[in-house]
Formats: structure tokens, sequence, C-alpha cells
């Protein structure tokens, strides 16, 4: 993964906020990335946590690492697809909340609990300059599960 890389480009990012509902936040650089998203998670819909490969990409699944709720009260889940360089370095969700979190967590604080969704340009997201701050749990602690790809 080149440094100044746009994340918007190798990876698909699907959540929801506290009072926003489940959305794409990123695409991995396709119009639409319904399709790629349905095929790499399919057969893993009831999960909690996963973590496994799909035409040479990675699908993971985990829950908020700061365990935030929306408004109704759920535990917010975090859906990527990781394209590239990148998916070949993850194994597990743990490997995930330790390179992909990262990535994205600090837009995700400043956006999530905002009264609408955020946009890409929201994010203000690339590779080299959202470091996070936030201390995620680990992904075995509590009910999660923690699947190898």
């Amino acid at each position: 993964m080149h440094p100044d890389s746009d994340l918007s480009e190798w990876l698909i990012w699907a959540t929801r906020g506290r009072s926003w509902g489940f959305r794409f936040l990123l695409k991995g650089g396709l119009a639409d990335p319904l399709l790629v998203y349905e095929r790499s998670f399919e057969g893993y819909e009831g999960e909690l946590t996963t973590c496994h490969r799909t035409a040479g990409n990675v699908a993971l699944r985990f829950l908020d690492p700061l365990r935030r709720r929306d408004a109704s009260g759920r535990l917010i889940p975090h859906e990527f697809v990781v394209f590239g360089e990148l998916a070949d370095e993850i194994e597990s969700v743990e490997d995930a909340m330790r390179l992909v979190w990262p990535l994205v967590a600090d837009a995700y604080a400043e956006v999530w609990d905002a009264e609408r969704p955020p946009s890409v340009a929201d994010l203000r997201l690339t590779a080299d300059t959202n470091p996070s701050g936030d201390a995620p749990r680990s992904p075995g602690s509590d009910d999660e599960r923690v699947d190898p790809c």
C-alpha cells in the first residue's frame, strides 16, 4: 500500500452511525459496490465477526472497537472488503483491527454521531493522514469470535 494512496480506491466500507442507517462510506473505486460486497459476504450474513478471502480480496466484519451504539442501542458493525496489497497482509480479524481500523478510526469518530450520513469528502481519508487515537478492544473479547481468513 502506498502511503499517500486513496483509501476509497481499495477499500469498501459499510457501516451505520448513531442516527444514520447502514450504508457504504467507501466504495472501493466502484460506482456501485453492492454486487462485490454481497458476493464477499455470501454465507456469512449472521456472523458478528468474520475474516475470509474471496477472489483475492478479504471480507471483514467486526463490531465497533469502542462499542459505539446506534440510537436503537444496537452495537455498530463495520464491514470491509479489502483489495490489493493490504488484503495480502490480513489473516484474521485481529490483523484487521491492527491494519485496517486505524486507517478509518479517526474519520469515523468525527462522523458517527452526525445527524446525516457523511460524504467521502466528510471522511477526509488518505492512508497517511488518519492514524488512529482509538484504542480498539480485542476482537475476541466478550461475545465476539475471532475468525481466521
